[in-house]
């Protein structure tokens, strides 16, 4: 069913992308393990899935060392400083960077590692108290403070919209952050500004953020199905 799932999606995603006169090999699919467990992503491994999103990155030290190589780990929740080593040694990308404290702990860890790492930047774009994120107003700084983090490769941008009724109502946060990826490109803050990553739109509205402009989309439930409860 996994496997079906993801073959789904990924169809869905090359209808959104030839409706929006945009390339499917250019869109990646991340999907969101959290809290199900390893013989899941097997299955979905199984299938062709290799990115998955995790937001517990104790879950992602416990998953790792069950799972292929060719299996990499997108960290999408939020990272405690204190857990800066794990993320470093277990993970291939960390999309909610927000601050520059995290990136100056995770350079001291890969420093230790002596290997670099692929980041976004969490823009919290609603400005929504329930999530987290820098402003869109401060992003433009703290690019220019991570220039000058050597370890830190930073990609793009990432957003969590507030979660609305109607999945429609999320475009106006997708569409902002397009913008704003782009005033940061223009400024050169980002490893490759001809190719910026926008990770956004989750199971309810992907193939809108992918209408806006989404590399990245993170979807969970619409493969794994109902997420179980938190131990």
């Amino acid at each position: 069913m996994i496997s079906k799932n993801i073959l789904t999606i990924q169809e869905k995603i090359t209808e959104a992308a030839v409706t929006s006169n945009r390339s499917p090999e250019n869109i990646k699919l991340v999907a969101v393990s959290k809290r199900f467990p390893v013989t899941a992503i097997q299955e979905a491994y199984a299938g062709g899935q290799t990115l998955f999103g995790e937001n517990y990155i104790q879950e992602v030290q416990q998953k790792r060392p069950e799972l292929p190589e060719q299996v990499h780990f997108h960290f999408i929740g939020h990272l405690q400083t204190n857990k800066a080593k794990i993320a470093a040694e277990s993970c291939t990308v960390i999309e909610t960077v927000d601050r520059l404290k995290l990136a100056l702990a995770l350079n001291r860890r890969l420093e230790e590692l002596q290997k670099e790492m692929d980041i976004l930047i969490q823009v919290n774009i609603g400005e929504d108290s329930a999530k987290s994120g820098i402003s869109p107003e401060k992003a433009k700084n703290l690019l220019y403070d991570l220039k000058s983090i050597p370890r830190l490769r930073v990609l793009g941008l990432m957003t969590m919209p507030p979660l609305e009724p109607d999945p429609e109502l999320s475009r106006p946060h997708f569409r902002r952050l397009r913008l704003l990826a782009q005033e940061l490109s223009d400024k050169s803050l980002f490893l490759d500004n001809n190719r910026v990553e926008l990770s956004m739109g989750m199971s309810s509205d992907y193939h809108i953020a992918i209408e806006e402009g989404a590399t990245i989309v993170r979807v969970g439930t619409a493969i794994f199905g109902d997420r179980p409860a938190r131990k």
